[in-house]
């Protein structure tokens, strides 16, 4: 008891000094659907461990001195995540440490059998915010585009824009709550359990993981074209209410009758078919025999080492100052000049629905335009802090849930321009719907830095977290309507000017 009593506290040690990643780790399952899953994991990987038991008792446990090197990196990271105060490091500092103290207690003969149940706890960490808006657009839109095409199967009449479905009568908007998402995490969880407790070849088990992936995309994708259909022939309450949450429980039922499904076929397949029963079963240990010896565990070395090195790091996690967001001295956008040499604004606002997405903290939209020019659409999203992973949406993956397509994407300077001291460098997007066009001018301002790449965005974030505890930043976008078949050169001259009138008195609102 003494030594479970010990691993026990281990655990509950790792928990506490990750707490606030863990923390938001468990609200978000709480209030995001596609994360619900994650309370059932633990258990889950508790009963796959259990199933081993009668392998794991027959092993002394005498530890491993790397899990003490893994251990040291994941309280290494989960230091820096607290000092950047970023959930997402700190989470996967956690799963390092976990895996670190499984190895010192149990030794490599032990995690060997435990180490693909405790791999579980990958799916409980939610998607960094920008892969997650990355993955939802582009499922919303292969998920709209097969949509349509069956609804079309139906001899029904429709007209697709990036992932708004136009019925005639109706538009639906295929949401971000209809990504898919809700199903494609959930399945591959349950996809990776069945693929563990699956008994048969390596390549059969990684099918059945990775065909989670079609499977929810094209089940994803008949529901709306369900749901499509239902609108069409007996109206918009098709769309709402209990029927669509509904369908999306019977939907997300069918996905996993695929897979099984899928294992029957697989069963039959190769030298010697057997049944769904012989090849997936859950079983349960075989009880000790009454002649066997029963022999007190002791404490390995290793994890006796591992709970100083833990004490430690407490004690240090204690000692550090609290970390709070550096003060901003900012003007509100509600303050921005509507008359800037020579243009006027007229000023535009964003729907609650996408308040709710976008998350930011304030932000400007308004339509500038000039004697004798076409008016320049600008938009400021900023952020006063990014650490709970709330940032700005890429206009790279926001565009095309428009209906617009990007015909190019290029980087350029902005003569005249500067922000910082630095010359303005921005992404210009052409993007075009049918026979309109728009030319985009985007970039992120961030804490005194221009940034056109998004990933290099999320780096500079943890960086300056780490060495300056700040985390505000801003989106800026520009956008003007295209000569549908001329040249691009007025458009960019009048981007290229109002991009450059905006730079100085932007720098108010958006701190360097």
């Amino acid at each position: 008891m003494r030594v479970w009593v010990l691993a026990l506290g281990a655990l509950v040690m790792a928990c506490a000094l990750s707490w606030e990643g863990v923390q938001h780790m468990v609200m978000t399952w709480a209030t995001a659907e596609e994360y619900g899953y994650g309370f059932f994991i633990p258990a889950v990987i508790a009963f796959l461990i259990w199933q081993r038991r009668d392998m794991l008792e027959r092993l002394p446990f005498d530890g491993s001195w790397l899990g003490l090197g893994l251990v040291l990196l994941g309280l290494g990271l989960l230091l820096l995540g607290q000092l950047a105060t970023l959930y997402i490091v700190i989470q996967y500092s956690f799963l390092i440490v976990v895996a670190g103290l499984a190895l010192t207690f149990m030794g490599w003969r032990g995690f060997k059998i435990v180490w693909i149940p405790l791999l579980l706890l990958i799916f409980t960490i939610p998607l960094p915010t920008f892969l997650y808006q990355g993955l939802s657009a582009e499922m919303q839109l292969v998920s709209s585009q097969i949509g349509v095409a069956i609804i079309r199967l139906f001899g029904i009449s429709v007209l697709l824009e990036g992932n708004v479905i136009d019925l005639g009568n109706y538009k639906l908007q295929v949401a971000e709550a209809c990504n898919g998402l809700r199903y494609l995490f959930p399945l591959m969880a349950l996809g990776f359990i069945a693929a563990y407790l699956f008994k048969a070849a390596w390549w059969k088990r990684a099918l059945l993981f990775l065909s989670t992936i079609p499977i929810t995309i094209l089940m994803n994708s008949f529901r709306i074209a369900v749901i499509g259909v239902l609108v069409e022939r007996w109206g918009i309450s098709m769309a709402e209410g209990f029927l669509h949450d509904f369908e999306g429980w019977v939907i997300f039922m069918a996905c996993a009758g695929v897979l099984v499904a899928e294992m029957w076929a697989l069963a039959k397949i190769g030298g010697e078919a057997r049944s769904l029963r012989e090849v997936f079963a859950l079983e349960f240990p075989p009880p000790p025999g009454k002649d066997v010896a029963i022999r007190p565990r002791s404490v390995p070395v290793p994890f006796w080492g591992v709970l100083l090195l833990m004490v430690a790091v407490a004690l240090l996690s204690a000692a550090l100052p609290p970390r709070v967001e550096a003060p901003l001295q900012r003007k509100d956008f509600s303050q921005f000049p509507l008359t800037l040499g020579g243009w006027q604004g007229k000023p535009d606002h964003l729907d609650a629905i996408y308040l709710d997405v976008l998350k930011l903290s304030d932000y400007i939209l308004a339509n500038f335009a000039a004697t004798g020019k076409a008016p320049v659409n600008f938009y400021v999203a900023f952020y006063a802090s990014q650490r709970k992973g709330e940032s700005a949406h890429s206009p790279r993956s926001c565009i095309p849930g428009d209906g617009w397509e990007i015909t190019s994407l290029e980087q350029r300077n902005v003569s005249g321009a500067s922000v910082a001291g630095q010359p303005l460098r921005i992404n210009r997007v052409l993007i075009q719907k049918g026979d309109d066009r728009q030319l985009v001018y985007y970039w992120f301002q961030q804490r005194g830095r221009v940034v056109t790449n998004e990933y290099l965005v999320k780096w500079y974030l943890f960086w300056d977290a780490l060495t300056r505890n700040r985390t505000d930043g801003a989106l800026v976008r520009l956008m003007i309507r295209a000569d549908p078949r001329g040249n691009l050169d007025e458009a960019d001259k009048q981007l290229s000017t109002f991009a450059a009138t905006i730079a100085d008195p932007l720098k108010d609102y958006v701190p360097d």
